[in-house]
């Protein structure tokens, strides 16, 4: 199985998927919490041995490859140069030009609801107050998309949570960030390859 559904739906292919990573443009955001999901796109196009290219979408993509013989998957990895809260035109532009359907958009980003390095899975729903995924709703029309939610945790204290995210992880967080994101990474491929009840069975816990 290969996710929520492989029918053709109005040309979109149905062994072609996209994943956003989302994130802040410039060197001032790169290391910081909120970008924790176009990092995770930049190491899983490392692993895969794949290099960017810039596209008129406003975004990098590089295409990674999934499964073997027949069941062989596109994945279209992208980071946006464009800030959080316009990311909903350039993902919008990319599930256009490669003939996505949502329900085979994923979409990472960070989770101040969940904890540090827990990842969630979800299909659908509303943003939580997020930004970057209020705004690809938006672009999409439509919420029925996957979420890959990398939890970074809330402040301790009184520390807004807004200056948080802009923050980079600590010392010990830091520590950790390889095998969180290799966890992200893994999260993406069975995902695709094993579908959605699978993927949460394995990382909602």
């Amino acid at each position: 199985m290969f996710g929520r559904s492989n029918k053709d739906k109005g040309g979109a292919s149905p062994n072609r998927w996209l994943l956003i990573g989302l994130g802040n443009p410039g060197k001032e955001y790169e290391k910081t919490r909120h970008n924790i999901g176009a990092a995770l796109i930049s190491e899983y196009a490392k692993k895969a041995g794949v290099k960017f290219s810039s596209h008129k979408s406003r975004a990098d993509i590089a295409e990674i490859s999934i499964g073997v013989g027949a069941q062989r998957v596109s994945l279209i990895a992208a980071t946006l140069r464009c800030y959080m809260n316009e990311s909903g035109g350039p993902t919008s532009s990319l599930a256009n030009f490669f003939k996505v359907s949502s329900d085979h958009i994923i979409i990472a980003h960070d989770e101040l609801d969940i904890p540090f390095q827990a990842i969630r899975i979800k299909y659908g729903g509303g943003d939580n107050g997020h930004n970057g995924l209020k705004s690809v709703t938006s672009g999409l029309s439509s919420s029925d998309y996957y979420r890959i939610r990398l939890g970074i945790g809330r402040p301790i204290g009184e520390q807004d949570p807004a200056d948080f995210v802009l923050k980079a992880f600590s010392a010990a967080e830091r520590k950790d960030l390889d095998l969180f994101l290799q966890r992200g990474i893994d999260a993406i491929e069975l995902l695709i390859t094993q579908g959605i009840e699978k993927a949460q069975n394995s990382f909602n816990k």
